[in-house]
């Protein structure tokens, strides 16, 4: 009588369950075109055109998209942890409820994009520029912002605890219950924003920072003596 051989099926042919564990576990589809749900994680995707494609609860984790064009493209949900968007182009994308921990972005273009609840522990985002980007709620703990540009950003109720401000621009940004607790602020730019409703936000801080006088302090605090700071 022979012997029954089980065989598994992989990208719709049927390979023997034997050869199947051998070859270990099944790579993320690089090849596969961009959709919804689509798993591109640790592909090289860069220097792409992906404009306005909906890419929403894919999975990218560490996925290499520098000097790509995402901008308006459809992110919500995806987990693009450790991924790469350094000189990437993501304007106007919506990344609602995304997760970028540790995520690196230097010199890329989110503005106008939609992060509300995305989580961005630990990500890299240096020089990268987020104007009129909206992160509400969104989760920036430990976050390395240092020279990022925030100008007119939303950032009402966003947790920026212990998160590298040094030299960021928030100019007109939206701060309402926003978190700073230890906050490295260095030379951070507060010129002509509403820092009332911040949380966390110690004197020290302020005195290492600048701003003008149409900028709006917690009570408590007081405009440092070294204000306007001048250009930098």
């Amino acid at each position: 009588m022979k012997q029954a051989i089980r065989v598994l099926v992989l990208a719709g042919v049927a390979v023997p369950l034997s050869l199947a564990l051998l070859a270990g576990p099944v790579a993320a589809g690089c090849g596969d075109s961009p959709r919804p749900g689509v798993d591109w994680s640790k592909c090289e995707k860069r220097r792409l055109i992906l404009r306005d494609r909906d890419l929403g609860g894919g999975s990218f984790l560490r996925t290499d998209f520098s000097r790509s064009d995402l901008a308006g493209a459809n992110l919500a949900g995806a987990d693009l942890s450790e991924a790469n968007f350094e000189h990437a182009r993501l304007a106007g994308a919506d990344l609602t409820g995304a997760v970028l921990v540790k995520a690196s972005g230097d010199r890329a273009n989110f503005a106008g994009a939609i992060l509300q609840k995305a989580d961005l522990n630990k990500a890299e985002m240096a020089r990268t520029n987020f104007t009129d980007a909206d992160f509400t709620d969104a989760n920036l703990q430990k976050a390395e912002l240092g020279r990022a540009l925030l100008v007119d950003a939303k950032l009402d109720g966003a947790d920026l605890t212990r998160a590298e401000i040094a030299r960021a621009v928030f100019k007109g940004a939206s701060l309402a219950g926003s978190d700073f607790t230890g906050a490295y602020t260095y030379l951070t730019r507060f010129e002509g924003t509403d820092l009332s409703g911040v949380k966390g936000l110690e004197q020290r801080q302020l005195d290492d920072a600048c701003g003008d006088d149409e900028t709006r302090l917690p009570d408590g605090l007081s405009r440092p003596a070294n204000w306007p700071c001048g250009e930098d």
